[in-house]
């Protein structure tokens, strides 16, 4: 019987910058389509259409102020941050990790300072609204998505090539 594979441990890097001991969580993007239902006649119920790709966002939670999350805030490209996150998934039965890395690029939509009371732990918390997303487990790429040049590879495949070359981009 096997068992699943959790994570361990983690690490978040910040334009390649270490926040290793500084970072406490991670949520990673929920990748999710845009589905609208589609309903012709002579169908006896909808179906739903593809509509690309939702909005992808990555939070992030450390114990303090982070000087270089704020120098970044407002800034003006939509990949003008860098953010990699690290992770260790190992199995409990055989010991063997997985190294989970998902890097993306974009821009701060929102910093949190969470609650100020001497004495009480810090929150400072980051979302991120990122245009570019690669997930590669074991440095093998498993999904690539590009939303502003229209690329979209899941397990090797460019699901948009063809609408690239259709509209002739």
């Amino acid at each position: 019987m096997a068992m699943p594979k959790k994570l361990k441990n983690l690490n978040l890097f910040n334009d390649g910058t270490s926040y290793i001991g500084q970072v406490a969580e991670v949520t990673p993007p929920t990748l999710s389509r845009m589905m609208e239902d589609y309903r012709g006649g002579g169908m006896s119920g909808p179906v739903k259409i593809d509509n690309g790709q939702e909005a992808i966002e990555l939070e992030w939670k450390a114990g303090g102020i982070m000087r270089d999350a704020l120098r970044q805030y407002g800034i003006t490209r939509h990949d003008g941050v860098q953010l990699r996150f690290a992770g260790a998934y190992q199995r409990d039965d055989t010991g063997a990790v997985d190294a989970v890395e998902i890097v993306v690029r974009g821009r701060h939509q929102e910093i949190g300072f969470g609650n100020a009371k001497a004495g009480d732990d810090t929150e400072f918390s980051v979302k991120t609204a990122c245009s570019y997303y690669k997930l590669s487990i074991n440095g093998q790429t498993e999904i690539e998505i590009d939303l502003i040049n229209m690329i979209e590879i899941v397990g090797g495949v460019d699901r948009l090539a063809a609408q690239r070359q259709a509209i002739g981009a």
